[in-house]
Parts: C-alpha cells; structure tokens; sequence
C-alpha cells in the first residue's frame, strides 16, 4: 500500500489529461483453437526508444483454452471517491479474464518487463461463489472489483441469468454477487457508472449457446440477442428501469458515459439492425423528471457486395454489414469512435453535442470481401475491432480479433493478430502511422488493450472538470 494516493489515479477527466503519456500497452494474445496458451503483451509506446512498437515482454499462462477478454486494473481513479476506503491503493495488477474457461489471472505488472502472474481464480471457485461463468468485462470500483459475466450456472451457463460479481481489491477473494434486485436482466454485457450520480449502466449479447461456437442464424433472424440496456441504482445494487431499444437492434454492447461525472448522457453500440443490417449507436440520458431515454443518433450502412465474395453467413443478404463490435469515448467528451469490424474502418464522431454526432475522421483497415492493407503495405486481419484512445486523446489504437469462433465465421480464409495506431488530428480527423503496427505471434490474435497509467475505457472520475 502507497503512503498517497497513486499518482495515476486522477481526480478529473482533464486532470488525466494532461498527465505522463503512455510508455507501455497491455495487450491480450489469444489461442484461437486452444493449441497455444493466451498471454499478455507488453509493448513498447515509447517513440524514442529502439523497441518501438514492438512486443518487449510476455506473460504466457500455464494453461490453454482461457480465451482471455475484456481485462482491467485492481484500481483506478475511482479509488479517490470520497466513500471509498481504498484511496492508497496501486494501479498495480491486471485483471484478466478466461471468457472459455472462467478461470481468473492476477497479473503483477508494477514493473512492465517484469510483469508475472501473481495469483490464479480457478473456475470452480467462481462458480462456488457466484452462480455465474464466463466472466467478461473487469471495472475497478471504490471499493472493489467488478466483474461481469455472460453465463450463469450449469455446464452450458443458462442455469439462472448473468450477472456481476465483486473481488476484494487487495486480497483478490471473490466476495458474491452483486445484484440484490436485478429486475428484467436476463442477458448480459458491459457494464460502466457515474459515481457521483450513483449509477451504472448494463448491456447485453447473448447467453451461451448463442455466441460459444459462433452466432446462431436463426437466433439472430428472430431477434433473440440482447437488444435492452438496463439502469441500476448503483449501492443500492437495483435495477430501477430496463429500456429496449426495439427487437430488431441486435447485441446491444459497448456502455459508454460521459467522463465527466456532472453529465448524466451516454453511448451504446448496436451490432446490427436486422431490418437493414445497419449498425447504430444510441445516446441515452436522464431526463428532467429522473427518467432514463435514448435516442439513435448514428446509422452506418451496410455495403454492397457480390455474395461470390462474401462469407456462407451473409451470401443471402449480398451486402456487408458494418458490424459495430466497440466503441470508445474520449476523456475530453469530445470524439466517439466507432469499430466497424464488417466493413472494415473505424470512424471518429464529434460528439462535442450528443444528440448530433458528426463523422470527422475514418480509417480504411481489412474488411469482408475488401482486406484493405496497412498504409505500411503489410496484411490486416479481419477489422478494426478492440479500440483505445490515449489519455490525451492524441492516439487511437485497436487490435481485430472480436471471439475466436466468430472470426472464423465472418473471415474463413483470415488469419493473424495485429495491433496499430492512428494520430489524430488537432481539429479532429484519423491517420494511421505507418511506423506502428504490430504482428503478433503466429497461432495468436490480438484483443483488449490496456494502457499503462490508464486509458479511457479504464478509469471511472470523481470530481468535475474545471
């Protein structure tokens, strides 16, 4: 324990800011077949340094057929909460999830090159404790770690809804769930709050059988997936409204509020509609009189295509959807940008007035029946699909692995984990360095990303910006 609060943790999104930039990034390595075991890239973000933009240290697990997912820090800027008991903690250890096995990683990564399991959850004390499997998404709380799931019990994880659970943020103990009154959540996804407003937010994709060996057709056509978000009273751990977007927004993802903890509005990614196979975002916000509602903000076209060209999947439809697979909002409140992993581009919105987003910025990068190459001339594997913005909002790196068994759906003849960034523009706009790409290990893909110091999709503030 620090003797102060560590010096990444930072009270207000524009304090964050203006803090160090990043030098390293985590960076999940996945076995798609279970052949190899995942890890944890450490790569280099320095500019200046020999090693640029190139792995400089891994941490490869004992065991095989994890899928490791969405990974997260023990603490966070949430620490600083004036109810937290937790203020001296460190941004030490990496949180990291087997969504196949439910198995739990505790990564040391205070020293990047260093970086070592430090402790491993077994599945079967998660299920003991909770009732839940597959866990998915980590958020560090105030007073705790927050984990979400995709399964409840039983071996094909439909035994009882998905739900959360939370760890101890020193001792790594699963402490119990989290819901006390969960209402109409039946599904779940992602998950983020606003502290001060005493909030959370929850999405949804699907149970089990519905995504573990790829999307189900006929579930998808019949508008089973998840299409609802839910709002929570956060301490008093109750859902207080369940809102649908209407049947046809299938795989409601992504959650992501404003930073800024005086603004009660944020965004929600939706895969595909099925009438049109677009993909949408939607912003939700508090109403005047304590009502949560939405509005689609962004539509995104599906591109024709010859069904000669396209995957079994999708021939019948003669077009590629944009697949919305991630989203992620800026520290300023400013950009939203928007992984398109079908049609291959991630765009940058002005989100500056939520309700009327504006396209600034797009990069054109792999892409079904399009494969568009790096400006660097090098391959691109499936789309852009797991998104991070720098603190400075400078940088925007994404890897494009989604889920191992829907990569092989959506790209039969891909293969391969890759890893860029793109420099944004002082009034907006995206281009890619030519000078940063990654290749990753052969038989391994590239997911989630994490930056060391923090990243928007991270940290969760306190206090307003002034």
């Amino acid at each position: 324990m620090n003797l102060r609060p560590d010096p990444t943790f930072h009270a207000s999104p524009k304090l964050a800011m203006q803090a160090p930039v990043e030098n390293y990034a985590f960076t999940v390595m996945l076995s798609p077949d279970g052949s190899q075991s995942d890890g944890i890239a450490v790569v280099d973000l320095k500019p200046d340094s020999d090693t640029y933009g190139q792995i400089v240290h891994q941490v490869i697990v004992p065991n095989k057929g994890d899928e490791f997912h969405h990974f997260g820090w023990n603490a966070c800027s949430s620490s600083l909460s004036p109810l937290s008991g937790h203020a001296f903690l460190e941004r030490r250890y990496l949180i990291v999830p087997g969504i196949r096995s439910s198995r739990i990683y505790i990564i040391d990564a205070k020293e990047p090159l260093e970086a070592k399991i430090h402790k491993i959850i077994e599945p079967e004390e998660v299920f003991a404790k909770t009732g839940y499997s597959r866990p998915h998404t980590i958020h560090c709380g105030p007073e705790g770690i927050y984990v979400s799931t995709l399964g409840g019990g039983g071996e094909d994880g439909t035994d009882g809804p998905p739900g959360i659970f939370i760890m101890d943020c020193e001792t790594f103990e699963i402490i119990g769930r989290y819901e006390m009154d969960r209402g109409k959540q039946d599904k779940h996804y992602d998950f983020w709050w606003n502290l001060p407003q005493d909030y959370m937010v929850s999405s949804e994709w699907g149970l089990p059988p519905q995504f573990e060996k790829g999307v189900v057709p006929e579930d998808l056509l019949s508008n089973k997936y998840g299409h609802s978000i839910h709002f929570w009273d956060l301490r008093a751990r109750k859902n207080i409204q369940t809102m649908d977007f209407g049947e046809n927004y299938q795989m409601a993802l992504e959650i992501r509020p404003a930073h800024d903890p005086t603004k009660s509005y944020g965004f929600c990614g939706v895969v595909v509609d099925t009438t049109n196979l677009q993909g949408a975002i939607f912003t939700w916000w508090r109403d005047d009189d304590g009502t949560w509602k939405s509005k689609k903000t962004i539509t995104i076209d599906p591109r024709p295509e010859d069904p000669e060209n396209l995957p079994p999947l999708l021939q019948g439809f003669g077009a590629v959807p944009p697949l919305v697979t991630d989203i992620d909002l800026s520290l300023d409140d400013k950009y939203l940008y928007v992984a398109c992993w079908g049609l291959g581009e991630m765009h940058q919105y002005d989100v500056s007035d939520p309700m009327n987003p504006v396209l600034a910025g797009k990069v054109e990068l792999g892409g079904i029946a399009r494969g568009t190459k790096h400006v660097n001339g090098k391959d691109f594997a499936y789309g852009p699909q797991m998104v991070e913005i720098s603190r400075d909002g400078k940088r925007v790196y994404w890897t494009n692995s989604l889920y191992s068994t829907w990569d092989d759906q959506f790209y039969p003849d891909n293969e391969g984990g890759q890893m860029v960034m793109a420099n944004v523009g002082e009034d907006g706009g995206l281009t890619l360095d030519k000078d940063f790409y990654i290749d990753f290990p052969k038989g391994l893909r590239a997911h989630q990303i994490r930056l060391e110091g923090g990243d928007c999709s991270t940290d969760s503030f306190c206090y307003p910006s002034v």
